[in-house]
């Protein structure tokens, strides 16, 4: 099992960036979670193949179509043997 934390960059508040996020990380068969960050970041965690988080990270990039990513920092971090795919914000406990 590979994890990886993401912090991404650009207009990805507000554009459905996290329930697009979810959708697409259960559909790779991804575990995880994703939230907005108070500075107007998206973090998230992603556990899985390290095929299909590759391929997670390119959508990523794109996003859904009123999101405009400008970067996206990658940390390899041990996987915390997560099941399902969750939404959440910085003010809860994700």
């Amino acid at each position: 099992m590979t994890a990886r934390r993401l912090i991404v960059h650009g207009r990805v508040q507000g554009v459905f960036y996290r329930d697009w996020t979810v959708a697409t990380a259960r559909s790779l068969g991804l575990a995880g979670w994703v939230r907005n960050l108070p500075d107007g970041t998206v973090e998230a965690h992603l556990e899985g193949d390290s095929s299909s988080i590759e391929r997670m990270i390119e959508a990523m990039h794109e996003g859904p179509p009123r999101a405009r990513p400008t970067g996206i920092d990658v940390q390899i971090i041990e996987s915390q043997s997560l099941s399902g795919f969750t939404r959440g914000n910085w003010k809860s406990d994700r």
